[in-house]
């Protein structure tokens, strides 16, 4: 299996993890520390974008994380066991028997009961994820170690197969490949199965970004709607052209006999 690779994050506000998926991966991990200092130190950070391009493979979480400084970035691991070959037939007769299961994991969502029904902890429990960093520190984990945890957390809300990656198998081990691409054509298989493999850090961090297409016209004959109060990190006249585009769509299917 090919590891993924995913360019550093930049300096931010302080998240948490928005799916069950990602906030039980940090209940996982935090399980095993010791103090809970490092990792409100590594959550800052993971905040403070000091963490490196993050590499995913089975087994294995890697970037190179620093405290300020990116000429003295400590070599940061975290080992996680994988599961054993019983436990991923188990996974995938029961994927294959709920075509709900496939369409989930199809749609990038982890069912909470894949693992209730199997009995395999598809989450790390005590003792399964081993942190490794040559930072001088003696903390378990330390605030390096911390940090990647935070990251991949964040990495894992937007694709739950990462967590099947670094339990050993990809996600197609669980979904036939058929059920991927059956109704594909052939260009976009291909890109399909080049977003699956993943990018090399360097080459994604390289790549011009796209610019944003334009926004939908209004629909004619929409609702007047009221104004939108001004808030915190919220564009107002997007949000209102947005919510005019929609009400319009609404009111046009209401229209219809």
């Amino acid at each position: 299996m090919t590891p993924r690779g995913f360019p550093a994050f930049p300096p931010g506000r302080a998240r948490r993890p928005r799916t069950w998926w990602g906030t039980a991966w940090n209940r996982a991990w935090e399980a095993d520390a010791l103090d809970a200092r490092p990792l409100r130190a590594g959550r800052r950070l993971a905040a403070a974008g000091h963490v490196g391009a993050i590499t995913v493979s089975p087994g294995r979480l890697a970037a190179a994380v620093h405290d300020g400084d990116t000429e003295q970035a400590y070599a940061t691991r975290v080992r996680v066991a994988t599961l054993a070959d019983d436990d991923w037939d188990r996974l995938a007769g029961e994927v294959a028997a709920r075509a709900g299961h496939q369409a989930a994991l199809l749609a990038g969502q982890l069912p909470r009961d894949l693992a209730e029904v199997t009995g395999v902890p598809l989450l790390p429990g005590l003792g399964e994820v081993a942190p490794e960093c040559d930072c001088p520190e003696w903390d378990h984990p330390c605030r390096h170690a911390a940090a990647l945890c935070h990251q991949v957390s964040w990495l894992l809300d937007t694709d739950p197969a990462l967590l099947l990656l670094v339990r050993g198998r990809d996600a197609r081990t669980l979904v036939p490949t058929a059920a991927h691409h059956d109704d594909v054509p052939a260009p976009a298989t291909a890109t399909v199965r080049a977003a699956e493999a993943g990018t090399a850090a360097a080459e994604a961090y390289a790549r011009t970004v796209a610019p944003l297409p334009p926004p939908p016209a209004p629909v004619p004959g929409a609702p007047t709607l009221p104004l939108l109060p001004p808030g915190p990190d919220v564009d107002v006249d997007a949000l209102r052209a947005a919510v005019a585009v929609a009400a319009g769509r609404a009111a046009a299917l209401l229209k219809r006999p």
